[in-house]
């Protein structure tokens, strides 16, 4: 009796095991990017001034109710890092899909330009490893960055050899711009996993300027469209924009160029949403002590796909472009590739754009290219990543597919009292 007593008692408990396993290989289905005690999704992002400030966001399971951020100059004796300044991370509890997560922010200030720092996050013995980064120089200093343009579709699979290879061509970038669309649904949070698993450590050592597109945003249960709430619990971005827009709508200033994100999708939509960013953007354009301008949004002002035509955006403001000469625009969400100046008129004179137009995308989601009679060079069905540097008068500008071949290049060479001159060099 006793035998099979025992016998019983051990065929219940390898029962409650497998369904125990059962159980977890379930939840690791639906919840592959699971939260815990040591810190993930660590993003380093653009300040106002990323030459005297940094911000960095992280997670961690709701039980970690406290973060730190150390930080101090780079060393290489391993047992100077107790000399590292320790600062108390502000942090939020965010809910979604019924699982509960701590996202802890510190904006790092302070800091002195072109200088290489190390820091870490975390808290008692749950801490990152230690990362390099140097902050942004002073203006006139060579600049270099990345552009990608949509990524909405294979973070995990095929665009992390982009970001990667476009970080081994470029590991002195000083930001990587994201024009929107960086995920496919932004209230899906195994999605934003899949992105800081494609961008790996490289989202911890550059710092990144997210704009945000349409994939971003969804109906709320009133029929509003909003940003999703993972937006600003995971991204630290400047609060300088229009008021209602924050950390979508913003400017950073760095080595000589400023950096402008415009919400495209509050634009699409018009309304208040719209003249918000048409007072604003005119404000920080006549107020601009910078030498180059630089757009980053989603929806295009010349779209690469012939069914597409963003007008509010065309009408509203290209004459802003083109009245303060902005230099270069970046964008995405047609999931192929144009870029032109030389072929847009600009209305009323006999001169052509002031500005050059790109429309790019880097992940796997591809549309057909339509040709578009106003890009200089255009192409579809190729992962892209460009290359951007700017060293006194001249923008040089390089777009390369995945597999590190030379797509498109050009050079914009400042001139006085005249828009820039055009090199097309592929």
């Amino acid at each position: 009796m006793r035998t099979r007593n025992n016998r019983a008692i051990f065929l219940n408990l390898i029962v409650c095991m497998m369904m125990l396993i059962a159980a977890h290989a379930q939840s690791q289905q639906f919840n592959p990017y699971p939260t815990g005690p040591y810190p993930d999704r660590i993003v380093l992002n653009v300040t106002q001034d990323p030459s005297t400030s940094l911000a960095v966001n992280w997670r961690t399971h709701d039980s970690i109710t406290a973060g730190t951020a150390e930080i101090m100059v780079a060393v290489s004796n391993p047992t100077d890092v107790t000399k590292a300044t320790g600062i108390k991370a502000k942090t939020e509890t965010v809910t979604h899909d019924g699982k509960a997560a701590n996202y802890h922010s510190v904006v790092f200030t302070g800091l002195q330009p072109n200088m290489l720092y190390m820091y870490r996050v975390g808290q008692g013995n749950y801490r990152s490893e230690w990362f390099h980064v140097r902050t942004a120089g002073k203006p006139g200093d060579k600049l270099s960055f990345i552009y990608m343009g949509d990524v909405q579709q294979g973070m995990r699979t095929v665009w992390p050899r982009v970001i990667r290879e476009a970080y081994v061509k470029m590991p002195d970038a000083k930001l990587i711009m994201y024009a929107g669309d960086i995920v496919n649904r932004g209230r899906n949070d195994h999605e934003w996993g899949e992105l800081f698993y494609g961008g790996g450590f490289i989202h911890s050592t550059i710092p990144g300027m997210m704009s945000p597109g349409n994939h971003e945003h969804a109906d709320n249960a009133a029929g509003v469209n909003e940003i999703t709430a993972l937006w600003r619990a995971q991204f630290t971005l400047p609060e300088n924009g229009p008021e209602g827009l924050e950390e979508t709508c913003y400017y950073s200033d760095i080595q000589g160029v400023r950096f402008i994100s415009l919400n495209s999708q509050a634009i699409w939509f018009g309304g208040d949403g719209m003249q918000k960013q048409i007072d604003w953007l005119e404000n920080i354009l006549v107020n601009n002590p910078n030498r180059w301008t630089c757009v980053v949004f989603h929806h295009p002002v010349y779209s690469v796909k012939a069914n597409r035509d963003n007008e509010n955006l065309r009408e509203k403001f290209q004459p802003i472009f083109n009245k303060y000469k902005v230099d270069l625009v970046l964008q995405g969400h047609d999931h192929a590739y144009g870029r032109g100046m030389q072929k847009i008129p600009m209305p009323g004179t006999k001169n052509t754009s002031p500005t050059m137009y790109v429309v790019s995308m880097s992940g796997s989601k591809m549309y057909e290219n339509d040709k578009p009679a106003w890009a200089d060079k255009s192409g579809g069905h190729l992962q892209l990543y460009q290359l951007i540097t700017v060293d006194s008068d001249i923008l040089s500008y390089r777009s390369y597919t995945a597999t590190g071949e030379l797509f498109d290049a050009f050079e914009l060479m400042k001139r006085t009292g005249k828009n820039n001159a055009v090199k097309n060099l592929k």
